[in-house]
């Protein structure tokens, strides 16, 4: 099969050798996969980089099942299906094939296309696990950075069908501003950080970080007393820690790989198919996709480049493969 490989930060297409299922795996043919922050960040050495268990990055997918292993029976050849493989699959999703856990898939809902299903599962996922751990109420005051990513549209469309009103989301250009709107976040709501942030004169019950490093010291001078920070990046300053701790904070971090350091493969499937109802009654929507090409080292080093300046204007940037 043909992949792109990272070999130190650089990227290469080669041929490898197409993965065989084991007891309880699955084969998939990839169809389009998803591009993430992290990905870039993993390739410039940053903390996830140790957790790699192959040369080719990205993290999530949809496709079509091709193989079974033995014991894999939920999921038959030709089924459509999407899932975070994260470091859970044979290698990453800049390939052809993958093989996966099959408790970690989910079937994909007939009224998503393959692009719009490859965009869902990391954002949502995470998503969904700050709506469960982070200890909301509606009665309580959120703050979000990066609202207008992947990660932030989802929470607050999952925010706004829970019925949250009391929240102030940052954006950074007119598309992002625009991207909440759409979700049904009034404009009211929406700060533009470069030039607003400081005015904002309210502390907040709970802010929501999936920025990082400068965001973080906003987060942190914004949230009140006992306040709860939830923490998406792993990218905090010493400055904002130490904000944090002067505080009291309550502090949460949020990792999609938490469950399966200790094989629980199974939570993703799951929260996944949760996921995947809500979309097929309409509860739910995709996000927005920005196709950015087919398998080839371009279209990995645009979407890096796009995600790692900021620059994907509230858009999932997904590369076709099959």
């Amino acid at each position: 099969m043909k992949a792109i490989l990272l070999k130190e930060e650089e990227l290469f297409l080669e041929d490898v050798p197409t993965p065989v299922p084991g007891q309880g795996e699955v084969l998939v043919q990839i169809v389009a996969a998803g591009f993430n922050p992290i990905d870039y960040q993993m390739r410039r050495g940053k903390s996830e980089r140790k957790k790699m268990r192959s040369p080719i990055l990205g993290r999530e997918f949809s496709g079509i099942v091709v193989k079974n292993g033995p014991q894999a029976e939920k999921f038959q050849p030709g089924s459509p299906v999407f899932a975070a493989a994260g470091s859970m699959g044979s290698n990453g999703t800049y390939a052809e094939f993958v093989v996966v856990p099959e408790a970690i898939l989910a079937g994909k809902p007939d009224n998503l296309s393959f692009e719009e299903a490859a965009g869902v599962p990391v954002a949502y996922l995470t998503a969904l696990q700050v709506m469960n751990r982070g200890g909301l109420s509606l009665e309580k005051s959120i703050f979000i950075t990066g609202a207008a990513g992947g990660v932030g549209l989802a929470l607050i469309k999952l925010l706004l069908g829970k019925g949250f009103t009391n929240i102030v989301a940052t954006a950074g250009s007119t598309q992002s501003r625009q991207a909440l709107i759409h979700c049904g976040l009034p404009e009211t709501n929406i700060i533009d950080y470069r030039s607003e942030a400081v005015k904002v004169e309210r502390l907040f019950d709970h802010c929501i970080d999936i920025v990082g490093t400068a965001m973080s010291e906003l987060c942190a001078g914004l949230l009140a007393v006992n306040g709860t920070y939830i923490d998406i990046t792993a990218l905090s300053t010493s400055y904002a820690r130490e904000l944090l701790f002067d505080k009291g904070a309550i502090i949460i971090n949020i990792s999609n790989y938490a469950y399966a350091t200790t094989g629980n493969t199974v939570y993703y499937g799951q929260h996944l198919k949760t996921v995947a109802e809500l979309m097929r009654a309409g509860e739910l929507t995709a996000p927005p996709v920005k196709l950015i090409g087919r398998l080839s080292v371009e279209t990995v080093e645009q979407a890096h480049d796009l995600l790692e300046n900021n620059r994907s204007k509230g858009q999932k940037l997904v590369m076709r493969i099959s």
